[in-house]
């Protein structure tokens, strides 16, 4: 990265994170690389787990909460007939059971697990319980009731089998934010009759970026830093001209009327929309009461 500091450093980093990691290392190793602090990202990943980790950098860290709602995909692999204390393989084996289902029989259970879902969190999670996270409590052997949360499984397809005494079968998942995937395939052993558990994840999509868009966490550098709008990627967008933009500036209202296709908006009027100028990132406006309103605005 060259040897003297950098004043500024804004965007936002698609990383293919590696086993072994946590996110928060990940985040470290860019703060280290970029010689920033200000350095966050959308949407944690396992550290077993690896893919599509989006980061941003200064400025960017302040939208990064728009990618975390944009569906995530993933590829699941699901061994079948043994049961974990984690859900996942870093946990110690509490159950094995003969598998007698076949592919059609998972293949069969899929369209149950679509749509609203209600999931247990897993014990070994970040998900906190009485002011504390529920990873620490499981580190202790304590394990405590928890409240089912409702998520949503957007696509469920079985793209993959391995026959076998213990067969796994891999999973294309597309859910919502907050989704437990080792949650998913726990659920679908349990099922099945036979348990089973997250043996390998890999997400493949995250806050509108693919694997394609990715570049793994040894590699990184200043070339690969995309520019601030990318933090919105998953937003519906709206260009605006220099009268507008110094009305931004001034964190004003905008006329409800520049959603409209002939004006360049696009997306749904309730939701966030990003507002921009010549393809830069100006700020983030809400529909309310007619109008359009700031809601984030990015810093001069």
């Amino acid at each position: 990265m060259g040897s003297g500091a950098r004043a500024s450093v804004d965007g936002v980093l698609v990383v293919d994170k590696p086993p072994g990691m946590t996110s928060h290392d990940v985040v470290d190793e860019v703060r280290r690389r970029f010689r920033t602090k200000k350095v966050g990202h959308a949407g944690t990943l396992d550290p077993d787990a690896t893919g599509v980790l989006v980061c941003g950098l200064g400025k960017a860290t302040r939208f990064l909460s728009y990618s975390q709602g944009v569906p995530k995909r993933y590829l699941a692999h699901a061994a079948l007939g043994v049961t974990t204390s984690s859900q996942d393989a870093s946990g110690r084996v509490i159950e094995e059971r003969p598998v007698l289902a076949s592919e059609q029989d998972v293949a069969a259970l899929l369209p149950g697990f679509t749509g609203a879902v209600l999931q247990v969190p897993p014990m070994v999670s970040a998900v906190k319980h009485e002011g504390e996270r529920l990873h620490v409590k499981a580190r202790r052997g304590e394990e405590v009731e928890r409240t089912e949360r409702q998520v949503y499984v957007h696509a469920l397809r079985l793209v993959g089998w391995r026959p076998g005494p213990r067969p796994e079968a891999t999973l294309d998942v597309t859910c919502s934010a907050g989704t437990y995937v080792r949650a998913l395939v726990h659920d679908l052993g349990a099922q099945l009759g036979c348990g089973a558990h997250l043996r390998a994840l890999r997400r493949t999509e995250a806050g509108g970026f693919t694997l394609a868009d990715s570049v793994p966490l040894d590699r990184i550098g200043a070339g690969h830093l995309r520019p601030l709008v990318e933090a919105v990627r998953g937003l519906g967008r709206v260009e605006v001209d220099d009268a507008a933009r110094a009305m931004v500036a001034n964190g004003r209202p905008l006329p409800l009327e520049l959603l409209e296709p002939r004006h360049g908006g696009e997306g749904p009027g309730d939701g966030p929309v990003a507002v921009v100028s010549g393809g830069e990132l100006l700020a983030v406006y809400r529909r309310r009461a007619g109008t359009l309103i700031p809601e984030r605005v990015v810093p001069v």
